[in-house]
């Protein structure tokens, strides 16, 4: 039995790393089901952009984030919900910014960069010191955002008609990855080291998300069922 050190895992990004990705199974075989697909998958990242952005635009409370200026963007924010639009230069820089995201998960390398990556786009999207910007997303949204990019990311590598056992790997891989994202994010949100008062937060966001959660996994089954079925 392996003993894993439980404060470790709330210091040491490589360590929890670790544990996470080996408690999933995720290793070399993903890596390879994940670079086997990447060249057909690759010119559907501007389809599931799109569809991440018209869904975050369906509620005030995840566009209004919207609103103040992201770090590295230049040009005017919009003065009010009702001026953001999809075709805004703000939003066009973040389109532009999750594209990136979603080629390089697809490019790799798997390496230590990579690991620093993905920890780097949990961290923006909380309230750093380290940040130029101030926008903190409540985990509730980062959570149902995580699902429904999973959820669109399977329709279109169910829409690509793969060999049978090419396509068991590539949903198996992109299902692991996307937790181990999650699990970044999370790990900003939920610090058992934290205080009562921060602990008590946490666990009522953890509870609010739950159903998002098994929504996006209830929904990402009824998308495989419906294939199987046909």
């Amino acid at each position: 039995m392996q003993h894993i050190d439980r404060s470790q895992l709330y210091s040491d990004g490589e360590y929890r790393f670790n544990y996470v990705s080996q408690f999933m199974d995720f290793g070399a075989d993903d890596i390879k089901a994940i670079e086997s697909v990447a060249d057909k998958i690759r010119p559907l990242v501007p389809v599931v952009v799109d569809a991440v952005y018209a869904k975050l635009f369906t509620y005030d409370i995840t566009k209004k984030h919207f609103l103040p200026k992201n770090e590295g963007f230049e040009g005017q924010t919009a003065a009010s919900l009702e001026d953001l639009t999809l075709d805004h230069p703000q939003i066009k820089f973040r389109k532009d910014f999750l594209s990136k995201y979603l080629n390089k998960l697809l490019s790799g390398p798997y390496d230590e960069r990579m690991l620093r990556y993905l920890d780097w786009v949990a961290k923006i999207h909380t309230d750093t010191p380290q940040k130029k910007s101030k926008i903190n997303v409540d985990y509730i949204h980062i959570n149902a955002l995580m699902g429904y990019v999973e959820t669109t990311l399977v329709g279109g590598i169910l829409s690509l008609k793969l060999p049978e056992d090419q396509l068991g790997a590539a949903l198996s891989a992109f299902n692991k990855l996307l937790w181990i994202q999650n699990d970044y994010f999370a790990k900003y949100y939920c610090n058992p080291e934290a205080t009562i008062q921060e602990k008590t937060e946490s666990t009522c966001q953890q509870l609010l998300s739950l159903p998002t959660a098994v929504g996006a996994l209830v929904g990402g089954l009824a998308v495989w069922l419906a294939y199987n079925k046909k």
